[in-house]
């Protein structure tokens, strides 16, 4: 890395220090959970996590494993802390956002701890440029507790037949209603806009499906306002995991393989619609 001449000041250890060679790799991630300005990342040894939140009914998490910086170290058991999202992504892609062949801006993030700033050294073409972001005190993030042993119905799907989806169903409804069986339909999904109600089913045996674990019959309605933001996360996913509990609360997992081949994850967590009730469904 051309960072090297950037050392702590003396005997300074930073908190979180991480090297990327290719900036867009992250960029492109925190670009998927990009619908709030302000996000709170939380590092450990394993990687780092960026949540970004919404009326408390939707949270969104980019996944990003230590494996895929150059370098990454975490000198305590966590670092937290709040950070503009807007600005950060402003400053990740200072050199533009297209990807011109055989250059790539690579990026050093450094962090001394509480009340200092996060700092990003870019470099593309021998031009260094150094940012300093102000962050935050965190504040406290909801707990959706979806824990494996809680899941009541999950599916995964090729992401493209949730894009297909997307396209074809009637977006001016103000909800998205999802029925997950273990029994036909298996997955349906509904709209119900100005045109009428429209539905779209994915048989157990379809091509697209990858995993069929369904344990009863779940039928929730979503806002669409509140899941619009993950379709950034969905165009550039490959595979998509769709999961419920017994409340209706919804998690939405894309897998995303970078440039390099390297395997990203961006979690959506979404509350079920209260204002429909058992009649309507």
């Amino acid at each position: 890395m051309p960072f090297s001449a950037a050392p702590p000041a003396s005997g300074e250890r930073y908190a979180l220090s991480a090297s990327l060679d290719n900036a867009r790799h992250l960029s492109s991630l925190l670009r998927a959970v990009h619908f709030q300005d302000h996000a709170t990342c939380f590092a450990t040894a394993s990687g780092l996590r960026v949540t970004v939140e919404d009326a408390k009914c939707i949270q969104a998490n980019a996944f990003i494993q230590a494996e895929i910086f150059q370098e990454f170290s975490v000198q305590e058991e966590s670092v937290m802390f709040r950070i503009n999202l807007s600005v950060l992504l402003d400053c990740l892609t200072i050199f533009g956002t297209s990807s011109v062949p055989g250059t790539s801006t690579a990026l050093r993030m450094c962090y001394r701890g509480y009340g200092h700033p996060l700092m990003l050294f870019l470099e593309e073409g021998g031009v260094v440029t150094v940012c300093k972001i102000s962050t935050q005190e965190p504040e406290e993030l909801l707990d959706f507790d979806f824990c494996s042993t809680k899941v009541v119905n999950k599916i995964i799907l090729q992401s493209e037949g949730l894009r297909e989806a997307f396209a074809e169903l009637d977006m001016t409804s103000e909800v998205l209603q999802i029925t997950m069986s273990p029994d036909k339909p298996y997955l349906r999904l509904s709209t119900f806009g100005n045109a009428g109600s429209a539905h779209l089913d994915y048989p157990r045996d379809s091509d697209l499906m990858e995993a069929f674990h369904c344990n009863q019959t779940q039928t929730n309605r979503y806002k669409i306002s509140l899941l619009k933001p993950s379709t950034k996360a969905l165009a550039l996913s490959c595979k998509v995991s769709i999961r419920t509990d017994a409340q209706g609360f919804l998690s939405l997992q894309y897998m995303i393989r970078n440039e390099d081949g390297q395997i990203c994850f961006v979690e959506y967590y979404c509350c079920p619609d209260e204002n429909i009730t058992e009649a309507e469904l």
